[in-house]
């Protein structure tokens, strides 16, 4: 997901370059909200994982 956001980062900076001011607004757009829902994902995994703690050690064999 972060890797799309950057991906239409770059379109969106190599378009800006060109003067391609349409292609510009939408893809830092998309790069925007991609951004905010990898943010949103990995605070809600993140959430999970400290509430779920280490858990109980597999047993010794």
């Amino acid at each position: 997901m972060l890797r799309l956001a950057l991906t239409f980062l770059v379109i969106a900076l190599i378009a800006a370059l060109l003067g391609f001011g349409g292609i510009t607004v939408v893809a830092v757009d998309i790069a925007r909200i991609l951004f905010f829902i990898f943010l949103v994902l990995f605070a809600v995994s993140l959430i999970a994982h400290l509430l779920r703690g280490r858990g109980v050690p597999p047993p010794p064999v």
